[in-house]
């Protein structure tokens, strides 16, 4: 395997080399675990994948699919629409 190398910048940035990217699914927003290895010189870098949420709770934020938001006043006048006055 070729050795890839790349620099930290002033802001403490890092490129990832686009080879590696492709080849580990790495798509913008992608979680990196940053561990230092047993010695100075080396890191360990895992990728945090979300987990897949199962049951009731995979249907958290999916019927709000199904709505649009409506504001404040929108819901008062919803809620008193049967109250008299």
């Amino acid at each position: 395997m070729k050795t890839l190398v790349t620099k930290v910048t002033e802001r403490g940035q890092v490129s990832i080399p686009a080879s590696i990217r492709e080849s580990m699914q790495m798509i913008p927003g992608t979680t990196l675990l940053w561990n230092r290895g047993q010695d100075n010189y080396t890191c360990v870098i895992t990728i945090v994948r979300k987990q897949q949420r199962k049951g009731a709770k995979a249907m958290l934020g999916y019927a709000s699919t199904f709505r649009k938001p409506r504001t404040t006043a929108e819901w008062m006048a919803e809620i008193r629409e049967g109250e008299e006055r």
